[in-house]
């Protein structure tokens, strides 16, 4: 910049004005069309902390510098920086939320791990005390219609849980119809209750029946085993039916369900009461499959609430149509029973309270947390019944069974197999190789320098192979 000696050392009157830059000269530089008069611009370089961005800008605005944004000069570029380094709440949320996902995941699984020893206590529980209802009553489909009545409670005690849980109140009248969308957008019907609930309600009481049936003739263990056979039966149901993804360890999985069912009722002989319950058993578990297809079918997307209404709905049809057949069975003698004060009262409401507790579970333990936990969950009860039949009924096991069991086991693990599995395990196994490799690696380096090390120590100089 030209300072005001150099201007009165040029003999003319100094002429001092101020106007706005309009040219691309550099600041402080005399005109060129000379006169008695210096044109001073006072744009000079406003100087601030570091006392070069202003300077910088018009350095970058009179060369043309491509890209130039006037007021865009290295130190605003470093404010900027600063200004994203410097955000420390913006880490702070971040920390927060994996931490909060990090807890919400840990309590699920802790919730499902919790869920899973319900599960299992209760189907153990309900097997169980169906074997001691049958000391002094055995009527299975009268047990079975009773504790298929306990369903109307669900959608009770699930509005129960909606109302404590959420702040929305609405009347148990609103909920229902609300609910009742299930069933179409009028809502139910007498003609869509009778068609959408009558197939599930007589699968659901064929199911019960042939599982208790079976239980006359089987110990708790077998039965519980092979109706673990059900998640196969789906499988190849929704394969057929839904058109279900293929997958080939699946199908080893429905081969070996059938391989246990083979053998168990190898066990004893292809006769007798063994080869009968057998044939019962696996019949519950295909009827529990189509159930379970068909509702994943037509109420595939329901919610927990729609689900407890149509479970309740289920139990009202199994009051109002089915009341019928154990009268029928009453006096054609197939189900005789005394008065009704001589009917064990105290084992059947156990049976179908842990029933009850046992289809509620299965129903919220899936929104609640893992699918995958509720099916560990039902497995479980196999070693379950299979304690409580050596430790209280002294059952001797044979080495058919027990294979047979561990086989089935083994398939109903092969289902819970998530459908990438084969990608998931190579992209694992490829890590492992990859962490191999670089350790061995790291290894052989340290190894060479070691020896370098050694022989520099030594004298003497080690040549490497060409």
């Amino acid at each position: 910049m030209m300072s005001t000696e150099s201007v009165l050392e040029s003999g003319d009157e100094p002429c001092i004005r101020l106007e706005p830059l309009k040219n691309t000269h550099l600041p402080g530089k005399s005109t060129p069309t000379g006169g008695s008069c210096a044109v001073f611009v006072d744009s000079s370089p406003k100087v601030t902390a570091n006392g070069v961005h202003d300077i910088e800008d018009r350095i970058l605005r009179i060369t043309g510098y491509y890209g130039y944004n006037p007021g865009y000069s290295s130190h605003r570029r470093e404010d900027g920086s600063e200004s994203h380094a410097e955000t420390p709440g913006s880490e702070t949320s971040m920390e927060s939320r994996s931490f909060q996902t990090c807890v919400n995941t840990a309590l699920k699984v802790l919730g499902g791990l919790l869920m899973v020893l319900c599960i299992s206590s209760s189907w153990v529980g309900t097997t169980q005390v169906v074997k001691l209802t049958f000391q002094s009553f055995s009527c299975p489909f009268f047990i079975s219609w009773f504790s298929s009545n306990w369903n109307i409670l669900i959608f009770p005690i699930y509005y129960s849980g909606h109302v404590v849980t959420t702040r929305e109140k609405q009347t148990p009248i609103q909920k229902f119809r609300e609910c009742s969308k299930l069933f179409g957008e009028d809502g139910m019907t007498l003609k869509l209750f009778v068609k959408r609930t009558a197939p599930f309600s007589i699968l659901w009481t064929l199911t019960n029946y042939l599982y208790l049936l079976a239980l006359k003739k089987l110990t708790a263990t077998d039965v519980s085993a092979l109706y673990c056979c059900h998640k196969a039966f789906v499988f190849l149901l929704s394969w057929i039916v839904l058109k279900d993804r293929f997958m080939g360890v699946r199908i080893v999985a429905a081969i070996m369900a059938i391989t246990g069912i083979v053998m168990m009722a190898y066990a004893d002989g292809f006769h007798g009461d063994s080869f009968v319950g057998v044939a019962l058993a696996v019949g519950s578990a295909s009827t529990s499959a189509l159930y379970k297809v068909l509702f994943k079918m037509f109420l595939g997307s329901a919610n927990l609430g729609e689900v407890a209404h149509f479970l309740s709905t289920m139990g009202f049809f199994n009051l109002i149509f089915i009341s019928c057949v154990p009268l029928i069975l009453y006096f054609t003698r197939v189900e005789h029973w005394g008065s009704l004060s001589s009917l064990p009262w105290g084992y059947m409401c156990g049976l179908a309270g842990l029933w009850l507790v046992f289809n509620i579970l299965v129903h919220v333990g899936v929104v609640l947390t893992y699918p995958i936990l509720i099916s560990i969950g039902t497995l479980l009860s196999v070693p379950g019944n299979a304690a409580v039949d050596v430790l209280k009924h002294e059952v001797i096991f044979s080495v058919v069974r027990l294979a047979a069991t561990c086989i089935i086991c083994l398939g109903f693990l092969l289902m819970l197999l998530p459908e990438e599995w084969d990608s998931v395990t190579l992209r694992f196994l490829a890590t492992i190789a990859d962490k191999k490799s670089e350790e061995h690696g790291e290894e052989l380096t340290e190894s060479s320098t070691h020896t370098r090390s050694r022989s520099r120590a030594n004298g003497t100089v080690s040549i490497p192979l060409a």
